[in-house]
């Protein structure tokens, strides 16, 4: 395996999406329609974020955090942490044929 996969957690990173759908959107009291219409993104857009079939953006992450309070680097974090883990493994076996430089 190669050295980021030593560093990686075993379970799958869990998608910002889920996150939204799961807790923050039901806490907020609001519908899906308001929450887009809130950040300024349509609902499709947020519903494949929410689905899990789209990423976190820099601009979806600066309008959440802007809403919510939170700032973007939380969304963007949980992003790339799940983008990261998901294409180390299917990367895997050209990452594994890649050797490290060593300097002379």
């Amino acid at each position: 395996m190669t050295e980021l996969n030593a560093r990686r957690p075993q379970r799958e990173p869990t998608h910002p999406g889920a996150i939204l759908r799961e807790d923050v959107i039901p806490e907020m009291g609001i519908s899906v329609s308001e929450f887009a219409r809130r950040i300024g993104v349509s609902r499709q857009t947020l519903h494949k974020i929410l689905a899990e079939t789209d990423s976190i953006t820099p601009n979806t992450a600066l309008r959440i955090g802007k809403l919510i309070g939170n700032g973007p680097e939380l969304w963007l974090t949980m992003q790339q942490r799940h983008d990261l883990w998901r294409l180390e493994r299917e990367l895997r076996h050209d990452l594994e044929r890649i050797e490290k430089y060593q300097d002379a």
